[in-house]
């Protein structure tokens, strides 16, 4: 009569428990969704307009475009003003004239090489502009991997939570048992031992969590509660059910694909630098126009009357046109036109090598799509709830005395670790569902 007396009690007790700590989890529950939840589109946002490597790449686009126009800038013309000769030495030319001369100098440019400064200036633009969109896809998983991980790491820890406390009032329990003498205190220490191991790892998995939530700073660019204050993470991913078709997915991912046009737009760049060094390798004329203005000169007349120099009633105005070309023996190297054909040549190479790439990696992340989706699945509708049921029993039969403790705990374990399991699968599918939308061009939307 003693023991199912002792039996009673201690079911009331654990009902109790339960029934408490199903209220505190409602009102955990409650006072998460009091908090502005943030979703992982508003994040990607703030990531966008915020990311401080993603800025710096948007002013390397804006100083690329401004080179257009300074690839645009034809050669000044040069002005000449001076004198053309000055007598230094009165005596020997008395009344001589000092003429001036003003003149205009045009170079023109041969091979249409305005042209192809434009065309390269344009280039380089449009490979930076294409670089900043592949490392903006990329930034876009990252941030996403490091939002699905803070997620995960905040359910881990809850999970962890939960353990503890069903442990713990396994130990309370216990202890009624054990005054009751229903258990010897060896138990009893066992129980509090394993208790206390399960705090440990509840210690851990808080500086996981904590240190998740810092990391999602890194893509902001500042801290999460600068930009989000007092806000929580909405954790509710809608991912991706089924995979696209493997060859449709490829053919489109292939033409969507930032690094690949960033690739293409290399081999772009890389050609209009080569046109104009071809260019560059001839020569500009140098066209001149000037004006001489002569003063006239005054006779000179000695003692006698007589006139002793050349005298000039008029001044002169004369006009002259000169045509310089340079000798072109700088041309006899070509190292730099040797140069651009092999940047040429290597942007063609690495395009080659991205393509060649970027299909394996379509093709391995559409597998793996499928492979983390099928386990998801698994563990969701039948894994999961199979081993919770297990776990309920094994609590039930303890409490009842008719299964050991090592057995509670082991039980305990392997439901925990299939949670654990179960969580992972979950964002291991959320990372690859954002991957499969970024090549496919799309904005990630979970």
């Amino acid at each position: 009569m003693r023991r199912l007396a002792t039996r009673s009690i201690v079911a009331k007790a654990a009902r109790l428990h339960l029934a408490l700590f199903a209220a505190l989890t409602m009102l955990a529950a409650h006072a998460q969704a009091a908090g502005p939840p943030v979703r992982l589109g508003e994040y990607l946002h703030a990531v966008e307009t915020g990311n401080l490597d993603l800025e710096s790449q948007r002013e390397g686009v804006a100083s690329a475009r401004a080179g257009v126009s300074v690839a645009g800038v034809r050669p000044d013309p040069q002005l000449t003003l001076g004198v053309v000769s000055h007598e230094l030495y009165g005596p020997n030319k008395p009344n001589a004239t000092t003429p001036l001369t003003a003149g205009v100098a045009f170079t023109i440019e041969t091979a249409g090489k305005r042209g192809a400064r434009i065309r390269a200036a344009e280039g380089s633009a449009h490979s930076t502009q294409a670089t900043l969109d592949a490392a903006h896809d990329q930034w876009l998983i990252d941030a996403s991997a490091a939002f699905v991980e803070a997620c995960r790491s905040r359910e881990v820890l809850a999970r962890k939570q939960a353990s503890l406390r069903s442990l713990r009032d396994t130990v309370r329990a216990n202890e009624v048992r054990f005054k009751a003498g229903d258990i010897g205190r060896l138990e009893l220490r066992q129980s509090r031992v394993e208790a206390e191991r399960f705090a440990v790892d509840v210690n851990a998995a808080t500086a996981d969590a904590e240190a998740a939530l810092i990391n999602l700073a890194l893509p902001l660019g500042r801290p999460f509660d600068a930009v989000f204050s007092g806000a929580t993470l909405d954790c509710e991913l809608r991912t991706q059910a089924t995979a696209p078709d493997i060859d449709a997915f490829v053919d489109r991912a292939m033409e969507q694909r930032r690094d690949v046009r960033a690739a293409r737009a290399a081999v772009d760049s890389a050609r209009d630098a080569a046109e104009l060094a071809r260019a560059n390798r001839w020569v500009d004329p140098v066209v001149s126009v000037g004006l001489t203005n002569t003063p006239r000169v005054n006779p000179v007349v000695d003692g006698g009357g007589a006139v002793t120099n050349s005298p000039t009633l008029q001044r002169s105005l004369t006009l002259g046109v000169t045509l310089t070309v340079p000798i072109p023996l700088s041309r006899m190297q070509d190292g730099e036109l040797r140069q651009a054909e092999s940047a040429l040549t290597q942007a063609r190479l690495q395009l080659t090598s991205v393509l060649l790439k970027a299909q394996a990696d379509l093709r391995v992340t559409h597998s793996r799509f499928r492979a983390v989706t099928a386990n998801e699945i698994n563990y969701r509708e039948h894994v999961l709830q199979e081993s919770e049921s297990v776990l309920e029993g094994a609590r039930t039969s303890y409490r009842k005395g008719a299964s050991s403790l090592l057995e509670l705990l082991n039980a305990q374990r392997t439901a925990d670790q299939i949670a654990l399991d179960h969580l992972q699968a979950q964002a291991d599918l959320a990372n690859a569902t954002v991957k499969l939308q970024v090549n496919a061009g799309m904005r990630p939307d979970l």
